[in-house]
């Protein structure tokens, strides 16, 4: 029966591919192309507001904050300012690579202790619980003061605008929404009040207004980041979470601060690959470059069983150490040099059977929705941005009349004492959003990401050799068929049973997938593969190339 629903799958596919003059068969457009700009989002309205912000004379770092406005409006199913973001930016002047971790904290009154007195051996995924600070819009201003040039007020204005006037709810926008407002409403306040039209959850193209987050994005444009973290919204926030039982304080909100960070790399068959160090996961994808690179991929076809074997293989061993090791590096000594190193990866290479699967040991964490976006400026500046709620829209906690849901980020500490991501004040909890950022030369080439939790690194590693080893054009690597290896895992995130399995989209060859069980990897389907978004800058044409995933409703455009 198995093998017969394999067949049908595939056959399936393979008759609803549609042919194209250029490029490959599973392409679904060609790369956009534009020579003073470029924007690429996961919503056709918010790419425009970013190409406005360009065409204003405003730099990439504005567009990209006009940009998560506006997702935090029409996307609040994946963000939002009650989340947190990470960026990494090309500054055209300094010619270098910047990082902010913009990640909000534990509150400083909740301990490990309060959880064993109330018998949990695990952090709520919703309610008050797992509310951390939200350190997006000191996010938006560390950005703005270092690279910005537009005021707030403008940046902020359409975003304002469409929260008041109202906008399209998009198709899958509107099926995110149904599938969770409804739930939240039945158990936390205002939330049927602030995500409905009166009563009644937006469908695909009904039109939806927030005026409450219209007049909180205004205080924050006209008073600065301490409207959020210092005045009233502030105050509003922390009493609420008391009044439902939760720990997040204005004291919290009030210290609140970003960080500036160096991204590291390694360099992958000549390209510089540059993620965000811990407590974000992106050096996972570093990890598994250094692995697969050791591999002769010029004589390994795309999708075959040994392309999928050796990558997942390897994904298997960087996760380990993930599980072992990621954590907020101010808490904890995440050894980054050691890990990222090719020594160290010879080291796990050499722990790899070819012609079987090795067994799966690492923990799972859980988030689906988020948003990735990046954006290219008239002077060569370049910001790969990504901000999340976490589990979709959030904790379900929703402010009175702020018009924004508060992530639950602290969901992902670890209640076991003495362990790198476990919970203590004040820290910052092991993140699985994480922008990306590849180099040639010393001089930028493309700016990416693929949202998606746990498959983020999975994501990146395969756009990565798509571009690199395979030879795709930007939209094409992020059209390819992409694969997933999953595991469960225990409340406590370890450990993982067996070998795991392998999560497949369509479009790979059946005959490659018997080989792949016949390694002893057990394979799926129905996994959960992201969503992309890309910028490419050609130095010899002197254009950028814009790709956006064909998994969302986004859309890439330049001018």
């Amino acid at each position: 029966m198995k093998k017969l629903l394999l067949i049908s799958i595939f056959i399936t596919s393979s008759i609803w591919s549609q042919d194209r003059l250029t490029g490959r068969n599973f392409a679904t457009r060609s790369e956009v192309i534009g020579q003073h700009g470029m924007v690429a989002t996961s919503h056709p309205l918010a790419t425009q507001i970013g190409l406005d912000i360009l065409k204003k004379g405003g730099t990439a770092i504005d567009a990209a904050i006009a940009v998560n406005a506006a997702l935090g409006l029409m996307e609040p199913t994946g963000s939002g300012i009650g989340g947190d973001l990470f960026a990494i930016v090309w500054d055209a002047k300094t010619q270098q690579l910047y990082g902010l971790n913009a990640s909000g904290r534990s509150p400083k009154s909740l301990t490990i202790d309060y959880f064993k007195s109330n018998n949990m051996d695990k952090i709520p995924s919703f309610g008050p619980l797992p509310v951390s600070v939200p350190g997006c819009v000191d996010g938006w201003f560390e950005l703005h003061k270092k690279f910005g040039k537009l005021p707030m007020t403008d940046i902020l204005a359409p975003a304002i605008k469409y929260a008041e006037e109202g906008f399209p709810v998009t198709e899958l926008i509107a099926y995110y929404l149904n599938g969770t407002v409804p739930r939240f409403s039945k158990q936390y306040p205002n939330v049927s009040e602030t995500y409905t039209n009166n009563g009644k959850v937006p469908q695909k193209g009904d039109l939806f207004k927030n005026p409450y987050l219209a007049n909180t994005y205004r205080e924050i444009a006209k008073k600065g980041r301490d409207a959020y973290y210092k005045g009233p919204i502030a105050q509003t926030i922390a009493q609420f979470i008391k009044e439902q039982g939760g720990f997040l304080s204005y004291d919290d909100l009030a210290s609140h601060t970003s960080e500036w960070v160096n991204p590291v790399s390694t360099n992958y068959r000549g390209y510089d690959i540059w993620e965000l160090p811990p407590n974000g996961q992106g050096i996972t994808v570093l990890q598994m470059l250094n692995i697969i690179e050791q591999y002769d991929f010029s004589k390994i076809n795309f999708g075959s069983a040994e392309h999928l074997h050796i990558v997942n293989e390897a994904k298997k061993l960087a996760y380990e150490d993930r599980s072992k090791y990621y954590a907020d590096m101010n808490f904890s000594k995440v050894p980054v040099e050691q890990l990222i190193s090719k020594e160290y990866a010879k080291e796990r290479k050499a722990l790899i059977n070819d012609k079987r699967a090795g067994n799966y040991t690492a923990g799972k964490v859980f988030q689906r929705e988020t948003v990735y976006f990046t954006v290219a400026d008239k002077n060569g500046t370049m910001i790969s941005m990504i901000q999340s709620n976490y589990r979709g829209m959030g904790s379900g906690m929703v402010p009175p009349k702020l018009g924004f849901m508060l992530q639950d980020r602290g969901e992902s500490f670890d209640l076991r004492p003495g362990f790198p991501n476990s919970l203590e004040p004040g820290k910052r909890p092991f993140h699985t959003i994480i922008p990306a950022f590849i180099t040639k030369n010393g001089k930028p080439y493309v700016s990416f990401g693929v949202m998606g939790g746990d498959f983020q690194p999975q994501g990146h590693v395969q756009i990565v050799m798509n571009l690199i080893d395979f030879g795709m054009n930007l939209q094409e690597a992020g059209d390819a068929p992409r694969y997933e290896h999953v595991g469960s895992s225990s409340p406590t995130g370890e450990p993982a049973d067996g070998k795991g399995e392998i999560l497949i989209e369509s479009g790979f060859s059946f005959e490659e997938i018997q080989k792949l069980i016949a390694k002893g990897h057990k394979v799926g389907f129905g996994g959960y593969y992201g969503g992309y978004q890309a910028i490419l800058y050609d130095h010899e044409k002197g254009v950028y190339f814009g790709a956006s995933e064909s998994r969302k409703d986004g859309q890439a455009a330049g001018y």
